[in-house]
């Protein structure tokens, strides 16, 4: 666990520890703060706090069915699960984040000049939907912005556009007030987790060309 620069907004943050954010984004979330540890510390802090005030709330009486339910539920989720391939770097060596355990990823597929992409299986109908990019280095990515919000945490390498640079273990938030042009940094791929609700949006005369191209 490292120390890392760029951290999700308070607000995403906030969502996180109250459990209101969608699969997709508490994915991206959950594997930021296994690789920070700042917001780690952060995220128990909170949770003791909430700890110490469910400690201290008045019992309430339960519904007598209430152990069941809850058994039944437990016992879903266990069927319905089966540990998948954990993510791995471009050398096969696992990352090693268990927010990832769960899902299943997929091949890396060609999508332009030195970029690759690949699934991950969150279901797409919980909210926003979980991929994984691999850029070259030296590679530009097109001008873009977005129709909805977008969740990028970079896992290995690095990348630089207006509002800075982003290493290993950065978070980075953008939606349709936002339009950036990533360059990968010199040295090694850059691979990151993205969360995306919407689309990208390509700006300038030939991302209105590629547009019609573009389907992540």
């Amino acid at each position: 666990m490292k120390t890392t620069h760029r951290h999700p907004s308070d607000e995403t943050l906030a969502a996180y520890i109250r459990g209101s954010l969608d699969e997709g984004r508490h994915v991206l979330v959950a594997a930021h703060v296994e690789l920070c540890a700042s917001c780690a510390a952060l995220v128990a802090a909170s949770d003791h706090i909430a700890g110490s005030i469910l400690e201290a709330a008045q019992p309430a009486p339960l519904r007598s069915d209430a152990l069941q339910t809850a058994l039944a539920r437990i016992d879903a989720n266990a069927a319905g699960q089966e540990r998948r391939p954990a993510a791995q770097n471009a050398k096969g060596v696992s990352f090693g984040l268990n927010a990832l355990s769960s899902y299943e990823l997929g091949p890396w597929r060609w999508i332009g000049p030195g970029v690759h992409w690949r699934s991950v299986s969150v279901p797409a109908d919980r909210g926003a939907r979980v991929f994984m990019l691999k850029a070259a280095p030296g590679t530009s990515l097109p001008n873009h912005t977005h129709t909805g919000t977008e969740l990028t945490l970079i896992l290995q390498g690095a990348y630089a556009h207006e509002g800075g640079r982003f290493g290993a273990g950065d978070f980075e938030e953008a939606d349709g007030t936002v339009d950036h042009q990533p360059v990968v940094q010199p040295g090694e791929e850059c691979i990151c987790l993205v969360a995306m609700e919407g689309q990208l949006r390509l700006l300038g005369p030939l991302g209105r060309v590629m547009q019609p191209f573009v389907r992540m």
